[in-house]
């Protein structure tokens, strides 16, 4: 039965580095006959200029009818001044929120290729390969009570609340065991718990389910620790479960480790495994429309859909070895390009994935 992707291009380099990942799809659909259907909708800064909200009813109806959803990016310097309720991020966490998406993948994998791309020295990130495991519909970017008020003398304060129920975090727990399981059977759990009694319940639930998993090895971390350790020694970590900011945050410092935030992929997903993929990079609208975005990380997106939700994993592999081979051309994009080295265009990069592909047949 031929499966349904929305692509949602977004923002800024959305519509660019997307474009390239659209390739990539066709490609398989048209010359290796992958069964799929495409169609397109507006979600972020682009719904709020069409439509007035960042995600349309009719975009969230597509994407609950869909097989998998695949994202660009939303954002931008045009909609900083517009009501944070009403701002293109509100458009990412309802679609998070509205298809329950509550378990983020987040693989920082570094290509051999890129061992010298990284901030790091060589031996310290070579043969990187980590999951980080993010809780996604929980915590504090979603909890009650929110706001700014007005304090009895005058002065405003803002407020923000965590929170975790057993339940969600019991859910993240099993999905992060069970990648462990399929991995190197080591998880580690990063809270703060000697602070946040909401994370002292996240370590105390996660304990208790890792009695369910004997054969993966389970250790804890404060996140500033866990910071520290992953610039420190990061090769020690293979699946890392942590909560919705904390998520978040070391993400985005374990993809410097792998050369590039234009290198990685993520994936979100619901019980059932459907998903929203996307690169875990922003909408960077200072090089939107220049044509120098990398597009491998949204392309390797498109690797875990299909892998993850379409269960193509032929198809998904295809396209990791077609970005390694790639990369082991020497083809490189402003981000991973070293000195003396001639960067190519997002649109070249994209080509030049789609000729490994060919090549592969």
């Amino acid at each position: 039965m031929r499966k349904q992707i929305l692509i949602l291009p977004g923002d800024g380099i959305g519509t660019e580095i997307v474009r390239e990942a659209v390739k990539v799809l066709n490609y398989l659909r048209e010359q290796r006959g992958l069964e799929i259907e495409l169609t397109h909708a507006l979600v972020g800064g682009a719904a709020i200029d069409a439509t007035g909200k960042p995600l349309p009813e009719e975009t969230l109806a597509q994407a609950k009818q869909a097989d998998a959803i695949l994202l660009g990016a939303v954002g931008g310097y045009k909609w900083e001044s517009l009501d944070i309720a009403i701002r293109p991020e509100k458009g990412l966490l309802g679609l998070r929120a509205g298809l329950e998406l509550f378990a983020n993948l987040r693989p920082a994998l570094l290509f051999e290729e890129l061992a010298n791309a990284s901030t790091l020295k060589p031996e310290v990130v070579a043969g990187l390969d980590i999951l980080i495991v993010r809780e996604l519909t929980g915590g504090i970017y979603f909890g009650q009570p929110r706001g700014v008020r007005v304090l009895e003398n005058g002065e405003r304060q803002g407020f923000n609340t965590l929170v975790y129920k057993e339940s969600e975090i019991r859910r993240i727990a099993h999905v992060a065991f069970q990648a462990a399981q399929k991995r190197n059977k080591k998880l580690c759990s990063v809270d703060k718990a000697n602070v946040l009694e909401c994370t002292e319940l996240w370590r105390e639930i996660v304990t208790q389910v890792g009695k369910e998993y004997p054969d993966v090895q389970l250790s804890h971390l404060y996140v500033d620790n866990a910071a520290m350790q992953l610039v420190r020694a990061p090769k020690q970590f293979d699946v890392i479960v942590t909560t919705n900011m904390f998520g978040d945050i070391l993400s985005d410092l374990a993809s410097m480790l792998s050369g590039s935030i234009g290198m990685l992929p993520s994936a979100s997903l619901d019980i059932n495994n459907k998903g929203m993929y996307e690169p875990i990079h922003g909408s960077a609208p200072d090089i939107a429309g220049h044509n120098k975005a990398n597009p491998l990380a949204t392309i390797l997106s498109v690797a875990m859909m299909l892998r993850y939700s379409l269960n193509q994993n032929a198809h998904a592999e295809a396209i990791e070895t077609a970005v390694r081979h790639v990369l082991q051309q020497g083809i490189r994009t402003a981000d991973i390009c070293a000195v003396g080295e001639t960067p190519v265009s997002t649109s070249a990069m994209g080509d030049a994935v789609v000729q490994a592909l060919a090549m592969e047949q």
